[in-house]
């Protein structure tokens, strides 16, 4: 079964400023939930892997955090489909830990809890933290122009650069699935 590694903020739900701090401020973006349980159905597991710097900075705390993934989780099984894992970075970007993308511990840890490889694996985000981390692990990078996707492409046509040439780049998460199905 293959694994679809994909952000949160961004590219399931509107980002809502820096920070979603609790449940009532998720809100996904449209035709996402949909996606992800079309994804779940034809047999992906779905496995998120999200910076969540909030929670270092006191912004909410874990339980704010568990309230916004049992949302998402909820919506996805009630439009059949499943979310296979949630994984967090809970640091700050000044804690230089190994989880905080672009970095590839989230993606590590996503490995040894499934016991497998995720090389070749499609890896979607809206930053280009996102796209490095995917490189990095040997994922496919795909982009998706919602969040601060737009501005992340801006910054890619403006500048170049040769190990982030395999990106592919969709309108938002409904298309992925569509190309990924197709």
């Amino acid at each position: 079964m293959s694994i679809i590694v994909l952000d949160r903020d961004g590219v399931i739900n509107q980002p809502n400023g820096s920070h979603v701090t609790c449940a009532a401020e998720w809100a996904p973006i449209p035709g996402s939930i949909e996606a992800l349980a079309r994804l779940s159905q034809a047999g992906y597991q779905l496995v998120i892997a999200t910076s969540q710097s909030g929670l270092a900075k006191g912004l909410f705390d874990l339980d704010d955090l568990e309230q916004i993934h049992a949302v998402l989780r909820e919506q996805v099984e009630d439009a059949g489909g499943e979310v296979a894992g949630i994984f967090y970075c809970p640091h700050s970007e000044e804690d230089d830990c190994r989880c905080r993308k672009p970095k590839t511990g989230l993606l590590d840890a996503i490995e040894a809890e499934f016991d497998v490889s995720l090389h070749d694996c499609f890896f979607v985000g809206d930053g280009t933290e996102d796209l490095y981390c995917a490189v990095a692990k040997g994922c496919k990078p795909v982009l998706v122009k919602t969040g601060c996707g737009e501005q992340t492409l801006a910054g890619l046509i403006h500048n170049p650069d040769s190990s982030l040439a395999e990106t592919s780049v969709m309108d938002d998460l409904a298309q992925f699935a569509d190309f990924v199905l197709r």
